[in-house]
């Protein structure tokens, strides 16, 4: 009995136990580690936050104007950039007196230099804490040779050259501070699914955004990416979107608009209904938090995806094959009437 219990002992000792048992147990290991490490690290806080100063443009509605009112709640000094007048008033008698407003149009170099020297006179030497750049907007889309040169200019100068030049100009600010730049995009830009500028403006934002990053951290500022899905706003875009569509198609020339054919913008615009309508997502607090733990976090992320379409459908979509995207691309929008394809028709309809 003494030899038998001997035997089982041995055959029960982590002596006993094969490399590659080992490993398994060494690679489990450290993935726990990593796992509890990374939750300790994402919820360490920057303190003393009260009186910093946080930049934000797009703040006449939608998420900039959500934003820029959440972090006065909090104590942040905001400086929110407005295109129009009314949206600068609108936003000032529902907020503190802390925030402060200036009118910016991103597609100016002027208007960019003065909302720069408002900005400096409001730090006051304290460097400026927080950039978030948003800059939607509505832009031309539709198919490409219905667009000229100039449609690609009006969203580019904006969404692009506009938030490049304007963050320029603010980094000394930035670096001051040891601050945070955070650009807030929408994930359906990760995948070129119609014409127009609005993909390139999103990709150019990627590129941008992953370099500053990289030379940025030197000097202590850190850099984020919040990649959002589809939202309530994105109802009032996709009708505005719909009178840009209108307006193309009625300065075509007769060639290209009988290649299309009439049938093909109606389904067309019906195709983008739907799809805005089954990924609409009402809840707007995603976002929000997203962008308000990208500034407060001592170790913000990289990147950030909010909303249930950005974390699954776009981000499966722009890492998948592109033969599966062309595939459901194929059978969402309409064919040309001079298709030279088989005609699978529009799968999402009203």
């Amino acid at each position: 009995m003494s030899t038998w219990k001997y035997r089982l002992s041995l055959q029960m000792s982590p002596q006993t136990l094969s490399l590659s048992d080992s490993l398994h147990i060494a690679v489990l290991a450290s993935i726990l580690s990593f796992i509890i490490y990374w939750i300790i690290r994402d919820r360490y806080r920057v303190r003393n936050l009260n009186g910093k100063h946080v930049f934000i443009t797009g703040c006449d509605t939608g998420l900039g104007n959500s934003l820029a009112k959440w972090l006065d709640k909090r104590g942040f000094c905001v400086i929110a950039a407005c295109a129009t007048e009314k949206g600068s008033q609108e936003l000032q008698c529902c907020s503190s007196l802390s925030l402060k407003t200036v009118n910016l149009n991103l597609a100016d170099s002027d208007s960019i230099a003065r909302a720069v020297v408002f900005v400096t006179e409001q730090t006051a030497g304290k460097g400026l804490f927080g950039l978030v750049s948003n800059a939607e907007g509505t832009a031309p889309v539709g198919p490409t040779d219905w667009l000229r040169i100039e449609d690609f200019h009006s969203v580019l100068d904006v969404s692009l050259l506009g938030l490049i030049e304007i963050t320029l100009k603010l980094l000394p600010l930035l670096k001051k501070a040891e601050g945070r730049v955070v650009n807030l995009m929408n994930a359906k830009g990760l995948m070129a699914f119609v014409g127009g500028g609005y993909s390139l403006s999103k990709w150019g934002m990627e590129a941008f955004s992953d370099t500053l990053r990289i030379e940025m951290r030197h000097f202590g500022v850190k850099v984020s990416i919040v990649e959002h899905g589809f939202f309530k706003a994105e109802e009032v875009n996709s009708d505005i979107i719909e009178k840009y569509l209108f307006k193309l198609w009625n300065r075509l020339t007769p060639e290209i608009r009988d290649s299309y054919g009439e049938k093909y913008l109606v389904e067309y615009i019906k195709a983008q209904r739907s799809s805005v309508k089954r990924l609409c997502d009402y809840d707007t607090s995603n976002v929000i938090k997203c962008m308000e733990h990208a500034l407060i976090a001592k170790y913000p992320r990289t990147r950030y995806r909010a909303g249930w379409d950005a974390k699954f459908f776009w981000l499966f979509l722009s890492y998948g094959p592109s033969c599966l995207s062309d595939m459901l691309l194929r059978i969402t929008l309409p064919a040309p009437a001079e298709s030279r394809r088989p005609v699978h028709g529009a799968l999402m309809s009203v």
